[in-house]
């Protein structure tokens, strides 16, 4: 073999030598990456503030209920603004996210800002929060509770349909879509009603340092302006994003430079009926409630005047 052979062999396994070094090094850093990964909740990032936005309609989504509550043993998160712009949604969905976010505020610290409506749970939802923003012209408060139902005996007569329904007991089929709500019926009701509005009555006294009697008088289901709501306590100060950060720096000393990381879940769908789709997708879920009441049919939802 000649001397210009055996050079190039030896070049050549000299190559494969420090590709596989190379090689080894990569994997290394990519071990070593990956380690950094997992023990810091899954991002190399630093410091960062967490951003929350709720638009459209709320309902009970466990994927993001506990990504929400997971933030508040996430080191790196320093806190967490809650943008609100929903006309509300389930009572057990508002009162889900309602509970995560509560969890993140007992360990740092939470802001919400209120964009064009935040009512009934959109409202619920920002209760943790320590401060709350809204702008002068936000659709705020609604607090109260809506179980829709229907019956349409009436038109059912005139066809000539007659319902015998067997059930086990006089409440069982109440309501129903083919008679009309039996007064110990709507009795039944009203107490469920209630009982969910007392529920949201002590919410809103406990994140607003209220007195119930006045959350009360205040939560007839009526809608404030967010003007009017800063005049009956039921939010902090007249502002947006800006404000939210500056008072998180001021108070806090969360820096104001702290990038803003989204807290984001949900596919198609929930992203198609968020934000400009939301009006639309109200009207619709409206008229699809008024046809009927399942068991978990509650709501929280504000009713634009007229709807």
């Amino acid at each position: 073999m000649s001397l210009e052979t055996d050079l190039l062999l030896d070049r050549r396994r000299l190559k494969r030598r420090l590709v596989v070094w190379r090689t080894l090094a990569v994997l290394a850093l990519v071990g070593a990456a990956l380690v950094v990964w997992r023990d810091d909740g899954g991002a190399l990032a630093g410091a960062r503030v967490a951003r929350l936005t709720v638009s459209g309609i709320i309902t009970e989504n466990r994927a993001l209920d506990q990504q929400v509550a997971d933030l508040a043993d996430d080191k790196r998160v320093k806190a967490l603004i809650v943008e609100i712009d929903s006309p509300g949604g389930s009572v057990a969905g508002g009162e889900a996210l309602h509970g995560a976010i509560a969890r993140v505020a007992a360990k740092k610290p939470v802001v919400a800002v209120m964009d064009g409506i935040a009512a009934s749970a959109g409202y619920m939802i920002a209760m943790p929060a320590a401060r709350i923003f809204a702008q002068s012209g936000t659709i705020t408060g609604s607090i109260g509770v809506l179980l829709p139902t229907g019956e349409a005996s009436g038109l059912l007569k005139m066809l000539g349909i007659s319902v015998d329904d067997i059930v086990s007991g006089p409440l069982k089929d109440q309501p129903s879509f083919t008679k009309p709500l039996t007064p110990e019926g709507r009795a039944v009701l009203q107490g469920l009603v209630m009982d969910m509005y007392d529920q949201f009555v002590e919410m809103v006294a406990a994140g607003r340092h209220m007195d119930p009697a006045k959350v009360r008088e205040l939560g007839d289901g009526r809608a404030y302006t967010g003007r009017q709501a800063l005049k009956l306590g039921l939010v902090d100060a007249i502002g947006g994003q800006q404000q939210a950060r500056d008072w998180l720096a001021e108070t806090h000393g969360v820096s104001a430079k702290l990038p803003v990381d989204d807290v984001t879940t949900g596919g198609l769908m929930a992203r198609m009926f968020a934000g400009s789709l939301s009006p639309l997708f109200v009207g619709a879920w409206k008229s699809v409630l008024s046809q009927g009441l399942m068991l978990d049919g509650a709501w929280a939802l504000w009713q634009r005047p007229g709807g």
